[in-house]
């Protein structure tokens, strides 16, 4: 066998170790692949759909006539922002229990886009108080202060994490603060439900929806969702690409990693090596290949890495 044969250029090189296991020059599901795009197309296609049974289908509610369809996208709206305000503290508790830095960036995207989607209740929130109430805001209104307040209390998450310069303690007071607000969150909650100080337009408290409103609601509900873990996908994926470029560069490069910034972001390089599969940035971590497969090897020239130098 001659040492200096040649394989096509551009083809994909299988290299063997001293333990004869095969690894392959391409990235292992490092960008979600399809799973990405299929969530896409399904979050516009349900979203399209919501909104069209919003608009065409359900029949007008009896008394706020047109203004109640608002109803379709502020409820569901409310109840993903919430529910993934609930899910970035399981996301903490297993960030505390593991260790593993993966978990505590899986909980702050998802306060982040739970962020994003509480603005969107409080302006569809204002917009049917104004038609129901004549006010853009009632402060003697306990549904609505109360959603302000857990959103102003998750507003000072970013700026709890920039304040702490040390990544793992910041990772760890971090899950400390999503593990206790979003236990209020269920508690604020009930409390609110139980409040009669004030009436607030309770479409689902009055009594059971028609059918057509029911099932516009569920789709709605459905869609939403869907959008909001596709945009929780799409941005741990963005996250982890760009960190995993910004390593190849230097390793490619033969630089050192430069000191870590302050930032409020979780330490990407830190505590992501944990192996796991379909878990993007999975082997990256303090001695870890940042992108498996892609790291240059001394077989390999750097003009063409998928031709073998004689």
């Amino acid at each position: 066998m001659s040492t200096g044969s040649r394989q096509p250029a551009g083809s994909t090189e299988i290299r063997r170790g001293a333990d004869q296991s095969p690894r392959q020059t391409q990235p292992r599901g490092a960008l979600y692949g399809g799973s990405l795009r299929t969530l896409s197309i399904a979050s516009v296609v349900m979203v399209g759909l919501a909104l069209g049974m919003a608009f065409f289908y359900a029949p007008e509610e009896a008394t706020e006539g047109f203004l109640q369809r608002i109803f379709y996208l502020h409820v569901p709206l409310a109840i993903v922002c919430l529910s993934g305000f609930v899910a970035a503290g399981a996301m903490a508790i297993m960030h505390l229990r593991t260790r593993e830095a993966r978990w505590d960036l899986r909980s702050y995207v998802a306060i982040h886009m739970s962020l994003i989607f509480g603005v969107g209740v409080l302006i569809c929130g204002s917009i049917w108080a104004k038609g129901s109430w004549g006010h853009w805001w009632v402060w003697s209104e306990p549904t609505l202060v109360s959603f302000l307040i857990v959103i102003l209390l998750y507003a000072t998450y970013q700026p709890l994490r920039f304040s702490i310069e040390d990544p793992e303690r910041q990772a760890r007071y971090a899950s400390v603060f999503a593990i206790t607000a979003g236990a209020f969150v269920p508690l604020n909650f009930i409390a609110v439900r139980l409040s009669t100080a004030y009436l607030h337009p309770r479409v689902l408290g009055t009594g059971k929806l028609p059918g057509p409103m029911a099932l516009t609601f569920v789709i709605s509900l459905i869609a939403f969702a869907l959008l909001y873990v596709t945009l929780w996908r799409f941005e741990m994926t963005a996250k982890h690409a760009r960190w995993q470029l910004k390593a190849l560069r230097r390793r490619l490069s033969g630089e050192d990693a430069p000191a870590r910034r302050r930032s409020a972001e979780p330490e990407l390089g830190a505590g992501l090596g944990t192996g796991a599969p379909g878990v993007p940035g999975a082997g990256v971590g303090p001695g870890a290949d940042p992108a498996p497969g892609l790291r240059p090897e001394p077989a390999l020239t750097t003009n063409n890495l998928g031709r073998q130098a004689p």
